[in-house]
């Protein structure tokens, strides 16, 4: 009972942390709005944190764990390099769709800093490409990626457009499910933009109907 307290409490100051660094910015947050909004005591939070930015490394870091875990376990479940990509590309537009606060966090206030950016780039960020980068490699032993493709490349060029459809819709503050521009972003990896193709779902058809038509 002690230790479930104890992770619950945890949890709590993260998830205040999240709605802070959101609404004020990492370096406008303080510890004592975060302790307000987690219902504890200023000094409660260093039990478990050394200083604010211990707690958003430990918040980049348990998000993306989780991520990752999930992702993985999805990816278990299908088959095909194609659909395991529609498949990752589902999970990060969801989870961070799922959550305009994280999201903020994500793509706005951890690259405020290059040591951040380094940090994370040399460890998390990594597994993710990794990830991707075994299924792009599945794609070519199977045939279903071009076996001449730079699996580096293609790897970055796939979480790059990931990445900009999140940053997009943070900036346009528009309230649409993120989530589905997953298969028509895949489709347009997966095919490129050179005519006599029909992507699965037509992107500019879907990017309307995800913005409410604008």
């Amino acid at each position: 009972m002690p230790r479930q307290k104890s992770d619950d409490k945890r949890r709590r100051i993260l998830q205040a942390a999240v709605k802070v660094f959101a609404q004020k910015g990492y370096h406008g947050a303080k510890v004592a709005a975060i302790a307000r909004r987690a219902d504890v005591a200023d000094g409660t939070i260093y039990l478990y944190f050394r200083n604010k930015e211990d707690i958003l490394v430990s918040l980049f870091a348990e998000v993306m764990d989780e991520h990752l875990c999930r992702a993985r376990e999805e990816l278990s479940a299908v088959e095909g390099a194609p659909a395991r990509l529609r498949a990752i590309a589902r999970h990060h537009l969801r989870v961070l769709g799922g959550n305009r606060d994280l999201a903020v966090v994500f793509q706005v206030e951890l690259r405020q800093s290059t040591q951040f950016m380094e940090r994370f780039t040399a460890s998390w960020l990594q597994d993710y490409f990794a990830m991707v980068g075994e299924v792009i490699e599945q794609g070519q032993k199977e045939g279903t990626l071009r076996p001449d493709l730079p699996r580096k490349m293609a790897t970055k060029v796939f979480f790059g457009a990931l990445d900009e459809l999140v940053t997009s819709w943070i900036v346009g503050g528009k309230d649409y499910d993120l989530s589905r521009l997953a298969v028509p972003m895949v489709d347009l990896f997966l095919h490129g933009a050179a005519a006599g193709r029909e992507l699965a779902v037509p992107v500019a058809l879907a990017a309307a109907s995800a913005a409410g038509g604008k």
